[in-house]
Formats: structure tokens, C-alpha cells, sequence
């Protein structure tokens, strides 16, 4: 090969693998300036959030929170995010803020008690109860009461072993759930018809095993479906959870259903899905 043309090809080559590395290097550093870009605003955030909680201001941490997920979805924690979030409104609706269209602030009128009140606003005693710091069912006539009166709806997803409690179209906080084997949670829009505090099991065809049993698969809470072979219940088989391993039941750690259990009226929407 003629020397000149030889030289002429190194030469083209050097320029080339130069003319990538800088275009290389140009990419590589967009990405990471994109990436910083969207770090920085998410960690302020963040750290704001968190002050606004340790000062007490949940309205304020929830906004941030907020914020970071429906303006940054490919933050890349963001599922600790969705985290904080769920246990961040579940601490307001159990406390005494006053949330613009979510809650209303009622005074106690003579003849009023706890169960009145629930039915009326469609809530339940435990709610009002531990939103007022009230320690007994009195109330007292005068009284300032906060009553939460935006319906929550469940929302079950079976494929993904999840439930999500929502309010207004909004998801509030996302629970790890069982359903059944074999797919035999059935399908469908159904409510919570019955509520019960450590029940009793009646297993089929056998004898009933008290709330106190170890062997008790109800766990801690029950509520019931409209379809009375179905609900909402507690485990002793938190190990499981997660999984399709009931029988057709949806199945919750027991903290997490006692949490529920005060929130959700007899009454509230459970739309099981696939």
C-alpha cells in the first residue's frame, strides 16, 4: 500500500476514536448532569420534608412529598419516597389537622355519642377517637371534635400482591398483601359488610378456634365482604404475605389490618382486580 494513503488511514482513525471519545464523554456528562439535576431539587426536598415533620408540620412534608413524586418518577428511590408518603398520611389521618376538604370540625351537641357521629359521617368511633386523643367513648356537650369525612375506597391488586388505600381518587399508602391460591380470590367490587375485633375462626368442618389460639388464621381483625366467604383479615403467617397462599381471603400482616380496621367504615368499596 502506497506509504501516503497508509499514513492517511492512521491518521483518520486517531481523528475518529478522538471525535468519539469527546462525543462519548459529551453523553456521559450530560447524563450525569441530568441526573444531578434532578438529585439536587429531590434532596432538598427531602430535607425539608423532614423538617417540616420534626416540627410537626405534616401538611407541609406531605406537599414535598408530593412533589417529588409526581415531578420526579424516575428519582431512583423513589418507592422509599411512596413510602414515606403512606406512613405520612396515615399519621394524618389519625391526627387533629384540619385537612381542606377531608375533614370538618364539628361541636358536640347534647344527645351526640361516638357511634352517632361515625354513622353519620360515615367514619368509624376508632378514627375520631384517636384523632381527638380521646381515651373513652364520652364526649361532652360544647366539645370540639376533628371528624374525617372523605370516603376511602381499597383497591386490590392480585397479580402484585398489593392493596391500596385511596381517598378521592388518591392513593395514601400502598400494603403488602395474600390472596388465594390457585386464583381463587374472586374478581369484583364488593364492601366491607361486617368488622370484628379478635374473632373467632370457624374453620370448615371443624371445631371453632378461639380469638386466643395460635392456630387461629384470622389473626387480629376480620372484616367481612357482602360475600360472607370472603374479608379482609389478619395472618398467623406473616411470613406469607406477599404471596397468593390463602384461600381466597386477602390476607394482612396484623399491624397493618388493625391499622385499616380503624380507619375503614362497614360500608367502605373493595374492588379486587387481576
Amino acid at each position: 500500500m502506497n506509504q501516503k494513503i497508509l499514513i492517511g488511514l492512521i491518521v483518520g482513525l486517531v481523528l475518529a476514536a478522538g471525535a468519539f471519545a469527546v462525543i462519548h464523554h459529551h453523553n456521559s456528562a450530560a447524563a450525569s448532569q441530568e441526573s444531578a439535576g434532578t438529585s439536587v431539587p429531590v434532596n432538598q426536598l427531602l430535607t425539608q420534608a423532614a423538617q417540616y415533620e420534626a416540627q410537626g408540620n405534616l401538611l407541609g412534608a406531605k406537599q414535598d412529598y408530593d412533589q417529588i413524586i409526581n415531578n420526579y418518577p424516575d428519582y431512583d428511590k423513589i418507592q422509599d419516597v411512596q413510602d414515606k408518603l403512606g406512613v405520612l398520611n396515615i399519621k394524618l389521618i389519625f391526627s387533629p389537622a384540619q385537612i381542606p376538604s377531608d375533614t370538618i370540625s364539628y361541636e358536640v351537641v347534647p344527645g351526640d355519642s361516638l357511634g352517632k357521629l361515625a354513622a353519620k359521617y360515615h367514619t368509624t368511633v376508632q378514627l375520631i377517637k384517636r384523632a381527638n386523643g380521646l381515651t373513652s367513648d364520652v364526649i361532652r356537650a360544647g366539645e370540639m371534635l376533628r371528624i374525617w369525612t372523605a370516603p376511602f375506597t381499597v383497591l386490590v391488586n392480585k397479580s402484585q400482591n398489593v392493596l391500596f388505600l385511596k381517598s378521592g381518587g388518591e392513593v395514601l399508602k400502598i400494603y403488602r398483601v395474600s390472596t388465594g391460591k390457585d386464583n381463587t380470590t374472586p374478581v369484583g367490587t364488593f364492601k366491607i359488610a361486617t368488622k370484628i375485633e379478635n374473632p373467632v375462626w370457624f374453620r370448615p368442618n371443624g371445631a371453632p378456634v378461639p380469638a386466643e389460639s395460635p392456630q387461629n388464621e384470622l389473626g387480629t381483625r376480620w372484616m367481612g365482604f357482602n360475600d360472607p366467604h370472603y374479608g379482609l383479615h389478619g395472618t398467623i403467617h406473616p411470613d406469607e404475605v406477599g404471596q397468593q397462599a390463602t384461600e381466597g381471603c386477602v390476607r394482612m400482616d396484623n399491624k397493618d389490618v388493625e391499622e385499616l380496621f380503624d380507619i375503614l367504615p362497614v360500608g367502605t368499596e373493595v374492588d379486587i382486580q387481576n
